[in-house]
């Protein structure tokens, strides 16, 4: 497997554009992509302990270690380029105000932001970035 992978929901929009974040600003192509709805995403789901049918939280494996919620979201930002990594600081606040935080958008981020019927096509260049297994679903 990948030694770095972003697992998100690629029925949702707000997900999506994280997808899509990471995609324009990892210029180095340090991360491997897959939806929570691939066989891959869905594999690790189950191996976490987290539901394979809502999927409040994207993962982040970095160097080997996963991360959820907004945790991951500054694993992620540390990765990047300048000025990306300064938004990470938000691993620093308490574990009660991260999870209140970002579980009030998770839980909400279909009203809020939209849903797709189905998950995204991506185009050739797009879909060599998704790890084995990491696509469909």
């Amino acid at each position: 497997m990948h030694q770095n992978l972003i697992v998100f929901d690629g029925e949702c929009v707000l997900c999506s554009g994280f997808f899509r974040f990471m995609m324009r600003h990892d210029r180095a192509g340090q991360f491997a992509f897959a939806t929570a709805q691939s066989p891959l995403g869905q594999r690790l789901y189950c191996d976490l302990g987290l539901p394979s049918d809502d999927f409040e939280t994207n993962l982040v494996i970095f160097d080997g270690r996963p991360h959820q919620r907004l945790d991951a979201f500054a694993a992620a930002m540390r990765a990047l380029p300048w000025p990306w990594p300064a938004l990470s600081v938000c691993r620093f606040l308490p574990q009660r105000l991260k999870d209140a935080f970002y579980f009030s958008i998770a839980r909400n981020r279909y009203r809020l932001f939209g849903r797709r019927d189905t998950c995204m096509i991506p185009s050739p260049e797009v879909r060599d970035r998704f790890a084995l297994g990491g696509y469909g679903g």
